[in-house]
């Protein structure tokens, strides 16, 4: 099987990244679609468990695995429907999502464009640091990408963009142990 996914690396990967581009089409261009998972979305495991997925993106970018990596950006982008609606959601959560919402399908400009291209060239740029399997680049990608997304919420939803402060903080503390302990594993198992 190990020999299949190497074989067809980059066409499992490319089949991946256009699941994932159809996915992201949907939402933004399909309301009933985009109003049924930003339902979901209002579920805040949801958002706790997002930037776990950027340990594993890291684990397939050490190992060099396109698939894994695709996959994983598929998984990250749709766990924001795999939970159910809650029955109590915060006003503030309600607020930023109704932001977030808004903010998709208002009209596109050159520099909402040039703002999106940020999260490819972020997960690139992070990809890279783990595939030249430089640790302290990929944590430093890893911190601006938080940062990023703190800023950009609070800057542009104000109050509201608060909400995403303590699943962010957890999520980039969890990612950064793990990655440093899973990092140095690997690092000290190629040694041998």
């Amino acid at each position: 099987m190990k020999i299949f996914f190497s074989k067809y690396d980059k066409q499992i990967a490319a089949f991946w990244s256009l699941l994932t581009f159809i996915f992201l089409i949907l939402l933004i261009a399909h309301k009933p679609f985009m109003e049924w998972s930003f339902n979901r979305h209002h579920h805040q495991f949801s958002w706790y468990i997002r930037p776990l997925f950027l340990i594993p993106f890291c684990y397939f970018a050490y190992k060099q695995s396109l698939t894994g990596i695709s996959i994983t950006i598929f998984l990250l982008f749709t766990s924001m429907f795999w939970f159910p609606k809650p029955e109590i959601i915060s006003e503030q959560v309600k607020n930023f999502l109704q932001f977030e919402k808004d903010w998709l399908t208002s009209s596109w400009n050159i520099k909402k464009i040039a703002f999106s291209l940020l999260v490819p060239f972020s997960l690139t740029a992070l990809a890279f640091a783990f595939w030249i399997k430089s640790l302290w680049i990929g944590l430093s990608v890893i911190v601006l990408i938080a940062i990023g997304k703190i800023c950009w919420s609070v800057y542009n939803a104000g109050e509201s963009g608060k909400s995403i402060l303590i699943p962010a903080l957890i999520g980039l503390f969890i990612c950064c142990v793990l990655i440093i302990y899973g990092f140095k594993k690997m690092e000290k198992r190629k040694k041998r």
